[in-house]
């Protein structure tokens, strides 16, 4: 399975880490009843972009299985929950919600 991640600013789409033209190791679990996120090693300006924005962002995971419809997560990111461990040089995301879709579906009627 291919895996890509978004983080983009909610208001004017400007994408802050696109993990198909950044790599950086990640990785995303169920918390309490959401989910963490944490980037390690992301580049100093996307950190500083990212918190700068931290109340507007959207985070998005787009997944591809061979022979399958891609499938697009959207996570819905509690104000406040973007943190930045400098030690650890770790992004941490907490999400609240998420919907699990097919864009190509999406909005048709079954």
């Amino acid at each position: 399975m291919k895996e890509t991640l978004l983080i983009k600013h909610a208001v004017g789409g400007r994408t802050f880490l696109d993990t198909d033209k950044q790599p950086v190791a990640y990785q995303w679990e169920q918390s309490g009843t959401g989910w963490r996120l944490i980037v390690h090693k992301l580049s100093k300006a996307s950190i500083e972009q990212i918190l700068t924005w931290k109340d507007e962002l959207n985070l998005f995971l787009f997944q591809q299985v061979p022979g399958e419809p891609m499938k697009k997560i959207w996570f819905y990111i509690k104000e406040g929950q973007v943190m930045y461990d400098e030690a650890k040089e770790e992004l941490t995301i907490e999400a609240d919600s998420r919907i699990e879709y097919i864009p190509d579906t999406f909005g048709s009627l079954h």
